[in-house]
């Protein structure tokens, strides 16, 4: 028996005004999705706790089976792991992102351009945490590269107590003086923000960015605070060998923390330019060598969410349909039986450009216990099953054991 799930990060949306009316995953043509939906069991999901707040580290716990409210301590810790930083039971690490901010004089006069800075490139940014590293970093505060925008802060002796640390992809657009923390604990942490951005301004590499048409990084963001992750062992927890196929270290973080493998794959990005199919494989090649379990993270369909890009979720519900499913589920046919599941972790709705908490649709389809399902899967149809299961800790239940 192989179980694989798909997870298609941010997919739930709200009506799109720009879409007449529906949601990506009404307009996108999904024809292997809807096929496994009408003989598989389809319906709604809540992937995060009552109280929690709606991240992808939050629901991606859950849907894999960890209980966020035992074992969440903070998105950056899990991106930590993943990039390879031995923590100590005092370290804080914050995620930082370094980001596109526009040029008021006064840095809480000025917006959030963009919360990637134009999806700068791994070695570009690479370039840029150096400098912020020696000019920030000491024995009390070090910066490590991540992938994209995407890196990491580790504070000694830090606290989580830090008040307000708002997630830039939340304030795209906005002005971003009411979201810097007030809160004295964080004052070195905004100081550092600030200073970066006359750091950064001139940086060569954001010179260059200039002269080529792109944004620069010209600031680091600094948020989603926390503490040493203890995660529990997937193959303790649940009989069996697993692995996490993602392009973003805090999927990866997941996994290494909780035992499992976490194959890198050349071209993965998290964003439409992905590589779709080198991630597919992977989760194939994962089953072939001794896994039962896989799980394909795609980034992309959030990513377009909180960009505000209603064409593009679409285009890449559809790009996860036509170049993932077929090459994965080629391999899951030589079983004499499997189990798929396909889900978004959160809504992203383009109308918000952040997460939400809602309940999410699920699809779960069995080899060998096929079922009368729905003839299209969406957000409505899912909700008009009367299917509902309570938590991702249920869910995963239902999936490993039913």
């Amino acid at each position: 028996m192989k179980y694989a799930v798909v997870l298609y990060d941010g997919m739930a949306d709200y009506p799109v005004p720009a879409l007449g009316g529906k949601t990506p995953m009404m307009c996108a043509d999904k024809p292997i999705f809807d096929s496994m939906g009408k003989r598989g069991t389809v319906g709604l999901v809540r992937t995060v706790p009552e109280g929690m707040k709606p991240g992808s580290d939050v629901a991606n716990m859950s849907v894999m089976g960890f209980d966020p409210s035992k074992y969440y301590t903070g998105r950056s810790p899990l991106e930590a792991a993943s990039i390879g930083v031995d923590l100590k039971d005092t370290d804080v690490t914050l995620r930082c992102n370094i980001v596109t901010l526009s040029d008021e004089e006064n840095y809480e006069d000025k917006t959030m351009v963009d919360y990637c800075a134009g999806d700068i490139s791994t070695a570009e940014a690479a370039e840029i945490i150096k400098s912020v590293q020696e000019h920030f970093g000491n024995d009390i505060y070090r910066f490590y590269s991540g992938v994209s925008y995407r890196h990491c802060l580790v504070w000694s002796d830090g606290t989580t107590e830090l008040g307000d640390m708002t997630p830039p992809h939340d304030i795209s657009g906005r002005v971003v003086g009411e979201y810097l923390s007030k809160s004295e604990n964080a004052k070195d942490l905004i100081r550092m923000m600030k200073e970066s951005y006359d750091l950064l301004k001139n940086h060569p590499v954001n010179l260059k960015r200039i002269s080529e048409g792109k944004r620069p990084a010209n600031s680091i963001w600094l948020w989603g605070e926390g503490r040493k992750p203890m995660l529990p062992q997937f193959e303790g927890l649940y009989g069996m060998k697993g692995a996490v196929v993602s392009a973003v270290d805090l999927l990866k973080g997941i996994a290494k923390c909780a035992g499992m493998a976490a194959p890198d794959v050349e071209g993965a990005t998290g964003y439409i330019d992905t590589n779709f199919e080198g991630k597919a494989k992977a989760g194939v090649e994962a089953l072939k060598n001794g896994c039962d379990y896989v799980y394909l993270h795609f980034e992309a369909p959030d990513e377009c969410g909180h960009r505000r890009e209603p064409e593009n979720k679409v285009k890449s519900i559809e790009m996860i349909d036509s170049r993932v499913l077929p090459i994965l589920l080629e391999e899951l046919e030589k079983y004499d039986d499997y189990k798929l599941m396909i889900l978004p972790d959160h809504p992203t709705p383009i109308v918000t450009a952040t997460h939400a908490s809602d309940p999410v649709p699920f699809m779960i389809y069995h080899k060998k216990a096929e079922t009368e399902g729905v003839e299209t899967v969406n957000e409505e149809t899912a909700k008009q099953t009367g299917i509902f299961v309570s938590s991702g800790v249920e869910l995963m239940k239902k999936f490993l054991e039913d």
